[in-house]
């Protein structure tokens, strides 16, 4: 995989040489930077790899993409300075005052996704991304949650008929990928996810991050140490945590991960619910059921799993106090960020 990438590093810089034109910028563009790009499908292959080479492939593959990136935007701006003083321009008026073009910028939580991804990956997990639409097999009844079973409730699910659905979290693709892969996986899938549910805290729809990691001997003190790395790189290594013990029909034991409330620092607020603590993720170990499902031998293999809400950490990190500013499109929220 390091020689695909370093050739790939190579090509693309010979590449970007020769290009002269906007439509082969745009065509380059798709190529190297798309989301169905080569270096994407480099990326998503890290899995397979073994876990010593892991890490610094994975660093090999981000600071590539990096270089591939600034170079594109060099290029860009270099041909956009070659069109405005392009032939034909025999005069020009130097004391007519300068065009300001406003710059986009990434959303807050686009933000906090990618940060995501960037944390795990460089804990070594591989990215797996899947379809909003989902079957109830997937959604429900691979993760032991059969039919009129009461947890289903918690989740107020958007149905197209009774087996498609939008789906409600992004663990569907902790199945899809087990299905075809034996262990040991490490795996997160970033996305959106639905539900019926609307307040300063929660919108019908949001973004996930499931993460889970399957091989032998694996403990809830290697999930306690994963999250733990991550909050610390998310926040602050300084932020109180937390883990209750809760209830998931897909992992055994379970727990929700809170931290103290950085908009009130834990006095108490509507955003807290006076509680001084917020909850940003629930986890647990994978539940023996679920690996039955995937043709797993629980007795060999154990594994953990998590679900994070990326709205509910661009909160705390930036000092949101309410969820639905972020969909508002109101220009002076997030030209902010």
């Amino acid at each position: 995989m390091e020689e695909e990438l370093l050739r790939l590093q190579s090509e693309a810089k010979t590449e970007l040489s020769t290009i002269i034109r906007p439509d082969e910028l745009e065509s380059f563009r798709v190529k190297y930077l798309g989301r169905k790009c080569t270096l994407t499908m480099l990326m998503r292959k890290l899995g397979e790899v073994s876990a010593q080479d892991r890490p610094r492939l994975g660093n090999l593959a981000n600071s590539i993409k990096k270089e591939i990136e600034a170079d594109f935007l060099e290029k860009e701006m270099a041909l956009t300075q070659l069109q405005a003083t392009g032939k034909g321009e025999s005069r020009k008026d130097l004391t007519l005052p300068g065009r300001v073009i406003p710059f986009g910028r990434r959303h807050p939580v686009s933000q906090v996704m990618l940060e995501i991804c960037r944390i795990f990956e460089g804990l070594g997990f591989a990215v797996a991304e899947g379809s909003d639409v989902e079957t109830d097999y997937y959604n429900f009844e691979a993760l032991n949650i059969p039919k009129h079973h009461p947890a289903r409730d918690m989740h107020d699910t958007f149905y197209f008929d009774e087996s498609v659905l939008l789906r409600t979290h992004t663990s569907p693709m902790q199945i899809r990928a087990m299905e075809k892969q034996e262990p040991p996986l490490r795996i997160i899938a970033p996305g959106k996810v639905y539900r019926c549910d609307s307040d300063i805290t929660h919108t019908p729809m949001f973004h996930q991050v499931e993460g889970f990691l399957v091989d032998r001997h694996v403990s809830f003190a290697d999930l306690k140490g994963v999250l733990s790395i991550f909050i610390a790189k998310m926040f602050d290594s300084n932020v109180a945590i937390r883990f209750r013990p809760s209830f998931f029909p897909f992992t055994e034991p379970s727990a929700e991960v809170d931290i103290a409330c950085v908009i009130c620092d834990g006095k108490g607020c509507r955003v807290c619910k006076q509680t001084g603590w917020i909850e940003i993720l629930g986890a647990g170990l994978i539940d023996p059921e679920v690996f039955r499902m995937v043709g797993y031998d629980s007795e060999k293999f154990s594994g953990f799993a998590f679900g994070i809400g990326a709205e509910r950490i661009a909160m705390l990190k930036y000092g949101i106090n309410d969820i639905r500013l972020y969909y508002e499109n109101d220009m002076r929220f997030l030209s902010q960020f």
